[in-house]
C-alpha cells in the first residue's frame, strides 16, 4: 500500500477561531482522510499518538532526525512526536500498519505455556513477510536475530543451560524449514552453512524433497570458491584479489580430510554439497541464506561472508544481484568490538560492512535492574522495547495462594532507530515505575 503523508497545521494556527483559512485547511485535511478510506481501495489512515514515552535515536550525528520527547514537570506536560522523521506538534503515522505485538510464549515466567506453542513457526511467518518486503524495497544486506530454542517440548530461554551445538542445530533446522516459505521471492536460494560437515549433517536430518528443492545446500567455503572461480579477480591469478580466508588449524584439518574423505570439516563428506550451477553464479539473482556464521566458530566465517557478498555483486564477476541474509550470526560481536582489533585486524575491517545490515526480524531479551523485556523489530516497522511483568490475580482458595499468574506486555519505547542498550534499559525502568503505580 502506498504511504501518503502530510504535515498537520500547527496547534497555534488551528486555535485561532477568527481565521477562516485555518478552518478551510482543516476541512481539506479531513476530506482527504475520508476519501483515502473510500477511494481506490485505501484503508483509513491509522493515527497513533504516543504520549507516554520518548521516541529516541541512537545516532549522535547532527544530520540525523532528532528524537521526539515528552517532558513532564510539576505544572505542565508538553508532548512532541515524530511525523515521518520531521518534528511536529502531534504524532501521526498515516497509512502505516501498527507495530506487531510481541509473539506469545516468550517470557521465562510462562515456560510451561511456551512448550505447547510453535513459537519458531510463528517466527518464520513473521520473518518471511518481512524479508519479502525488504527485498521489494531493494535491501541487499539483511539479518535475523531471535532465540532459536524457544518453544516446543525442549523450550529453553537464556536462563537455561544449552551448548553451542544445540543452538547451531536449531538454527540449521529453522532455516531448512524457512526456505520453502520463500518461494515468492523468485531467487535461487543458497543455504550457506559454516562448513562441509554441517551440510552433511543437515542433509542427513532433512531428507524430504520439499526442503531439498527449496535451496542449494552449500558451505561458506564452497559458495565463495564457486564465486571466486567465476570472478575476473580470481585469487589464484591475482595475489591481491579477494580470496578465501582460512581459519587457524584448517590446514591440518584439510590434510586429515584428504587422507580420508575430503572436505573442509573434520572428516566431512564433500559429496553432500549441492552443485552450484554456472547460471546460479553469473545470471540468476540469488539469496545467500547464511546460518550462524562466526558465532561459536572461527571468526574467519564473518570475513568470508563479506567477501562472498562483495564478489557476488562485483560488476566484473556477475550480471546478477546477490542478497545476503544472515540468521543468528551475532553480528553485534563484530560491530561492538567484542574481538579486539589489535588481535583481529581483518575482522575489525568488516565492521562498516556489517554496520550497513538491515534488521528484518529482531528479537533479543533484555534483563537488567531486576526487569525483563525485549528489543523487537519486524521490518519495516520501528524498533520496540517491550517490558514484561508478572500479574498475579489473587483468588482466595483453601490455602489462600494465588491461583492465576499472567504476563503483561507493555511497550516501553518505540524508535525509528535502534536504541542503545542503556536507552532500552532506561525505558524499561521508567515504564516499570508507571506500571507499578497503576497497579497499586
Amino acid at each position: 500500500m502506498a504511504r501518503q503523508s502530510f504535515t498537520w497545521p500547527s496547534a497555534k494556527f488551528l486555535s485561532t477561531p477568527s481565521s477562516s483559512a485555518s478552518l478551510v485547511l482543516l476541512l481539506n485535511v479531513l476530506i482527504i482522510i475520508i476519501l483515502n478510506g473510500q477511494v481506490g481501495g485505501f484503508a483509513p489512515p491509522q493515527i497513533r499518538v504516543i504520549t507516554h514515552l520518548p521516541l529516541i535515536s541512537s545516532s549522535s550525528s547532527s544530520t540525523a532526525p532528532k528524537a521526539t520527547t515528552k517532558r513532564t514537570t510539576s505544572s505542565t506536560t508538553t508532548t512532541t512526536i515524530r511525523f515521518h522523521g520531521r518534528p511536529c506538534r502531534q504524532t501521526v503515522r498515516l497509512n502505516a500498519a501498527s507495530t506487531s505485538p510481541l509473539p506469545k510464549g516468550l517470557s521465562p515466567f510462562e515456560k510451561s505455556f511456551s512448550k505447547s506453542l510453535d513459537i519458531q513457526g510463528n517466527f518464520r511467518k513473521l520473518a518471511a513477510s518481512a524479508l519479502e518486503r525488504a527485498l521489494r524495497d531493494g535491501e541487499t544486506k539483511l539479518e535475523l536475530e531471535f532465540p532459536p530454542l524457544a518453544g516446543g517440548d525442549q523450550s529453553k530461554s537464556q536462563f537455561d543451560d544449552f551448548d553451542n551445538l544445540s543452538e547451531l542445530d536449531a538454527n540449521r533446522d529453522w532455516c531448512v524449514q524457512w526456505a520453502p516459505m520463500l518461494s515468492n521471492i523468485r531467487r535461487v536460494i543458497w543455504f550457506v552453512l559454516p562448513d562441509d560437515k554441517e551440510v552433511e549433517l543437515a542433509k542427513q536430518a532433512w531428507t524430504g524433497q520439499r526442503y531439498r528443492r527449496a535451496c542449494r545446500f552449500t558451505s561458506i567455503r564452497a559458495a565463495l570458491s564457486a564465486v571466486l572461480e567465476k570472478s575476473s579477480n580470481n585469487s589464484e591469478t591475482r595475489d591481491d584479489g579477494p580470496k578465501l580466508t582460512l581459519a587457524w588449524g584448517s590446514t591440518l584439518a584439510s590434510t586429515v580430510n584428504k587422507v580420508f574423505q575430503g572436505g573442509d570439516g573434520i572428516l566431512a563428506d564433500s559429496s553432500a554439497l549441492d552443485a552450484l550451477e554456472d547460471e546460479d553464479v553469473t545470471t540468476n539473482p540469488r539469496l545467500h541464506l547464511v546460518c550462524q556464521p562466526g558465532n561459536g566458530g572461527p571468526v574467519e566465517d564473518w570475513i568470508n561472508v563479506q567477501t562472498l557478498h562483495q564478489v557476488s555483486n562485483a560488476a566484473s564477476a556477475t550480471t546478477a544481484t546477490a542478497t545476503t541474509c544472515i540468521v543468528n550470526g551475532a553480528l553485534d560481536k563484530v560491530r561492538d568490538g567484542y574481538y579486539p582489533s589489535i588481535f583481529f585486524p581483518a575482522l575489525a575491517a568488516t565492521k562498516p560492512f556489517y554496520d550497513s545490515f538491515q534488521a528484518v526480524f529482531w528479537l533479543k531479551p533484555i534483563s537488567d535492574k531486576g526487569l525483563y523485556g525485549w528489543l523487537y523489530r519486524v521490518y519495516p516497522e520501528p524498533w520496540q522495547v517491550v517490558l514484561q511483568t508478572v500479574v498475579v490475580q489473587q483468588q482466595e482458595g483453601r490455602d489462600g495462594q494465588p491461583t492465576r499468574i499472567t504476563v503483561q506486555d507493555t511497550v516501553a519505547l518505540v524508535s525509528d532507530q535502534r536504541p542503545t542498550y542503556k536507552q532500552a534499559v532506561d525505558a524499561l525502568v521508567k515504564t516499570a515505575s508507571t506500571v507499578k503505580a497503576k497497579n497499586k
